[in-house]
């Protein structure tokens, strides 16, 4: 795999950097900048920086303690974690992703975001930061010669949430709201056209390869694919940055959008598939043998993914609300299977023509830290590949209705087979897992004190 956006002259990152530095010279009209990473909860961290100091934030980046990539949902410091008191809460020097700025245009002023991720001062990566544990990832399939190739479904509602009672937003034109589910139904995609026009124009400005929409099962609930990339980091960094464009841009229309696991008790919970193929250093699709079937190197991947995932079911549902997301017959997977063409199994091979055979892994909530989740997933493949498992038979038929092995369901549960099982560490840095099973039992034990109604309040913006 070729380092990213470098070709062999250096001509390409030395363009792509002089393209970077010139950004806000190129932009005059905007008036301050926001600089930010992503936490493990996925959360925006970061600083607001006048126009005029900007510019060194290319160069010299900046600083945050270590901690702020470590907070609880609420944005607290995690009690007894090592990065707080112990070490002095240091602080750490983050410096400008690959992306470089972005415009923010759900903001009434002229801004942008620049991503930054974290590193120490001697320059090695903090292993605390999300993205650095997916390009690690990344590295693994560098040095085997492989490059995976990425896209996501972006499930989300858009909700009133003006009264105590969730509703869905009254259409623009009509004034009316959706009685029910609507699935692929062009009215309710036609009845908010304006905002989905502005969304995809921000999609555009920010690059972010929003694909098709589609309205999906339950009231108010849409899904937008992002094209498929042989940039797994960029495809991570689009996921994010999509969450928190629509986010803010719904907001900017009046009402919410939410990518929250389960904001309804009685609709269909908001999922982040995630499709992938991998190429080898001459570009062919090793999921790919001419067949229907795909290669054993595709059923090594599988099995990689199935042998992982109950490890891995604190990334795929990271929160209280996850769970209510994960119960048998509502359109998320519980048992662990695969199979060819089939909704109901948690890893699915659609159908394709042979040079496009891909893996969707369907587990995961929207709810996720797409960094992380990109991280557990292709990591798993790569295990199963490098060990040559073997995965069971593919299922046909209702997986829901099936004798099958089961991921945790509850979330106790997922936090300590994610802190005990041996898979954990091949996908993810030791500090990363300590810190994310410290925060998750202080959320576990917080959220305790809340009501239902403080709890939907809570999640529904966060996530």
């Amino acid at each position: 795999m070729k380092d990213r956006g470098v070709d062999p002259a250096g001509a390409a990152a030395d363009a792509e950097q002089e393209s970077r530095e010139g950004w806000l010279h190129r932009h005059p009209h905007i008036h301050s900048v926001r600089v930010a990473a992503c936490d493990l909860n996925a959360q925006a961290r970061g600083k607001r920086v006048p126009r005029r100091f900007a510019h060194a934030l290319e160069t010299n980046g900046t600083r945050f303690p270590f901690s702020i990539l470590n907070l609880d949902i609420w944005g607290e410091d995690i009690e007894n974690s090592p990065l707080v008191f112990e070490s002095g809460d240091a602080d750490g020097h983050l410096h400008p992703t690959e992306r470089g700025f972005v415009p923010m245009p759900w903001l009434d002023t002229p801004t942008a975001l620049l991503p930054v991720w974290m590193f120490h001062r001697d320059g090695r990566p903090f292993a605390g930061d999300p993205r650095h544990a997916l390009a690690a990832v990344l590295a693994r399939y560098a040095g085997r010669g492989l490059t995976p190739v990425v896209a996501t479904e972006m499930e989300f509602y858009l909700v009133d949430d003006s009264t105590r009672q969730l509703r869905v937003p009254k259409a623009p034109g009509s004034g009316k709201r959706r009685p029910g589910a609507e699935t692929l139904s062009m009215r309710a995609l036609d009845a908010f056209d304006l905002f989905f026009t502005q969304l995809y124009d921000s999609c555009e400005a920010m690059d972010i390869p929003a694909n098709t929409a589609i309205s999906e099962a339950g009231i108010g609930q849409f899904e937008i694919d992002l094209a498929h990339q042989s940039d797994a980091l960029k495809a991570a960094d689009d996921a994010w940055l999509f969450k928190l464009l629509i986010q803010g841009q719904a907001r900017k229309h009046g009402f919410a959008a939410s990518f929250m696991a389960k904001p309804y008790p009685d609709y269909a919970g908001n999922g982040m598939h995630v499709h992938f193929s991998v190429l080898d250093r001459d570009g062919r699709n090793v999921f790919d043998d001419g067949t229907a079937k795909g290669s054993d190197t595709l059923r090594h991947a599988v099995a990689g993914l199935l042998a992982a995932a109950p490890a891995s079911t604190l990334i795929f549902a990271p929160h209280l609300n996850s769970y209510d997301r994960l119960v048998p017959g509502a359109h998320a997977p519980t048992g662990l299977a695969w199979a060819y063409e089939n909704r109901t199994a948690a890893i699915r091979i659609p159908e394709a023509a042979p040079e496009h055979r891909r893996i969707e892994h369907r587990i995961s909530g929207g709810d996720v830290n797409p960094y992380l989740l990109l991280a557990v997933i292709l990591g798993a493949a790569l295990a199963g590949i490098e060990d040559r498992l073997t995965p069971p038979a593919p299922i046909k038929g209702n997986a829901y209705a099936q004798d099958l092995p089961r991921i945790p369901g509850a979330w106790i549960d997922a936090i300590e087979r994610f802190e005990g099982d041996p898979m954990t560490p091949r996908l993810l840095p030791e500090a990363l897992v300590r810190n994310m099973v410290l925060t998750k039992r202080q959320e576990m034990r917080d959220i305790e004190d809340l009501t239902e109604a403080e709890r939907l309040d809570l999640y529904l913006d966060t996530v």
